[in-house]
């Protein structure tokens, strides 16, 4: 889609929601079990799926993101580019916030300008990387100017979560904003659900804002249930304590297809899981850990800077039985960072091969006939079959001579360890959640640079001068079809030094009560209440 000029009516947008919940509104309480939950009631907190995911019940977003990923407009009405380095976005009129104050563009300035102070350890920055400063032309209009020409500018806006600069003032720095949110205080969107109570690590609870400008939601309440164990999640559904669940596991789809009571929803989905290579010239224990010689000692070098090294990683790993029978043929062979179609992707990059001979004989060419030692650091509750994906990684890994340590453990222990850089082995997903390239390439395969916003989850410290080179032209490129090809060079650059390890695409399966839902699957994986309708 060209992204030059975009003028969309907001009056057929809005006809085009109601019309997708008409007939519906008056259903009661719809009961969600879900995998992970929110780190936090403040949506700039956090930039993991499952965090924006509840934030989007209660707060919009100028710039949303359909099922398809293709952006539609939300809290903005129209946006275009009126010089290289300004944007324009016009905004909607009449939308209230949940305490009935009106939606204006002071709000999205201030909500702009708080990202960055509030952000945690999976930073949410990366959303406004590209503004330089926010003008306010009227209540209704807003002027973004950027540090450059940023064609992205959009797209990355569908992760801009807006806030009340009423609510939300005095609960806008790193010592205020969790309890300002947690308590419901600042907790004031322009969502179709009110924030009613969220206990950490349990139950959420929404309830109808009947004021919103999209028209009414289908459920009068809401109550998510953040229920990590897959078994006790799937058994909270047959006992009838959930409505719906997400993440079921690829053993148990094979079993609920056959359920009579049980209706099931498939889905691709924006996830890449990736293994990481800590890529540091450092070598020190302390500062490299979890890479050792194979009697424990430690190693003269960091093997994972030569690419020999991360070649032979990569043609360890049999992709096919990774989704055949780890994932129970939920998931597809993955070769580069991002999904096939997204723009940017490089279609002619080549395959991954799996030869386990080939990548022992790397190993030795590299120094390392016999192989070494690592620690493998992985989540266990945040995509479907990671901790088990983790577990075959290791296994196949062990096949050329690498000694595997795996260390699946919760994403809340998990995320702020890697950030702190005490992972050189880990694996990860990674979803593309802008549907373009410059999102990932910026953010995980630029050298880290916090001064210009890039680099901010490079957590493996690799630095390519020519990709970062590319990513740049890249994300200045007006022209669209430049800034494809652009990209796909840089992807199929960064694909071929192995910066990332491209393992599996996700899919990801639902489970309802049988007959009680209509459900669509998103290719982000949001499970949202506002397009999830009573059946019949």
């Amino acid at each position: 889609m060209d992204m030059t000029f975009i003028k969309v009516i907001g009056a057929v947008a809005l006809s085009l929601v109601l019309l997708g919940t008409a007939g519906t509104v008056g259903a009661q309480t719809l009961t969600v079990g879900v995998r992970g939950g929110p780190e936090s009631m403040d949506p700039d907190y956090s930039a993991l799926g499952t965090h924006a995911e509840v934030a989007k019940h209660i707060f919009d977003t100028l710039v949303r993101a359909d099922e398809n990923l293709q952006i539609k407009p939300g809290l903005a009405t129209s946006w275009k580019p009126i010089d290289a380095e300004t944007w324009e976005f016009k905004l909607r009129k009449g939308v209230k916030f949940h305490d009935g104050s009106d939606f204006t563009a002071e709000d999205v300035k201030f909500s702009i300008a708080r990202v960055p102070i509030v952000t945690g350890p999976t930073s949410t920055a990366v959303y406004v990387r590209r503004v330089k400063s926010v003008e306010i032309v009227d209540p209704y209009t807003v002027r973004i100017h950027t540090d450059g020409p940023a064609p992205a500018l959009p797209y990355d806006f569908v992760r801009l979560f807006i806030v009340s600069a009423k609510a939300a003032k005095d609960y806008s720095t790193p010592e205020t904003a969790a309890e300002g949110f947690n308590s419901g205080k600042a907790t004031i969107g322009t969502g179709p659900f009110k924030f009613v109570s969220w206990e950490p690590k349990g139950d959420l609870v929404l309830e109808r804002f009947d004021g919103y400008w999209g028209g009414a939601a289908p459920w009068k309440r809401v109550i998510r249930k953040e229920i990590p164990n897959d078994a006790s999640r799937l058994a909270a559904l047959k006992a009838g304590q959930v409505d719906l669940v997400n993440d079921v596991s690829s053993a148990d789809y094979l079993q609920l297809a056959k359920d009579p009571q049980v209706d099931t929803f498939v889905g691709d989905s924006i996830y890449i899981m990736n293994l990481l290579l800590d890529q540091r010239p450092d070598v020190m224990p302390d500062v490299m850990p979890g890479v050792r010689a194979k009697d424990g000692s430690p190693l003269p070098k960091n093997p994972l800077t030569d690419r020999r090294v991360r070649q032979a990683f990569s043609m360890a790993i049999d992709r096919k039985t990774m989704v055949d029978v780890v994932l129970e043929g939920l998931g597809k062979p993955a070769k580069e960072g991002m999904p096939a179609g997204f723009f940017g992707f490089d279609s002619a990059v080549p395959d991954p091969v799996y030869d386990p001979a080939k990548a022992k004989a790397l190993l030795a060419k590299a120094g390392y006939p016999d192989g070494f030692q690592i620690d493998l650091y992985c989540t266990s509750d945040r995509l479907p079959g990671d901790a088990a994906i983790c577990q075959g990684l290791g296994q196949m890994l062990s096949v050329i001579g690498i000694d595997v340590n795996v260390r699946a453990t919760s994403k809340t222990v998990y995320f702020p360890a890697q950030s702190r850089g005490e992972y050189s082995v880990s694996m990860n997903g990674w979803g593309t959640l802008t549907g373009e390239a410059s999102y990932t390439l910026s953010s995980q395969m630029h050298t880290k640079d916090p001064g210009k916003g890039l680099g901010a989850y490079n957590r493996i410290h690799y630095s390519n001068p020519d990709l970062d080179a590319l990513i740049e032209r890249g994300s200045v490129e007006l022209d669209e079809n430049k800034r494809r090809a652009i990209f796909e060079k840089a992807m199929a650059m960064a694909t071929a030094d192995r910066v990332l390890i491209p393992i599996v695409q996700l899919q990801t399966v639902w489970a309802a009560r049988k007959g009680m839902l209509t459900f669509t699957p998103r290719t982000d994986q949001d499970t949202l209440a506002y397009y999830i309708k009573p059946k019949g």
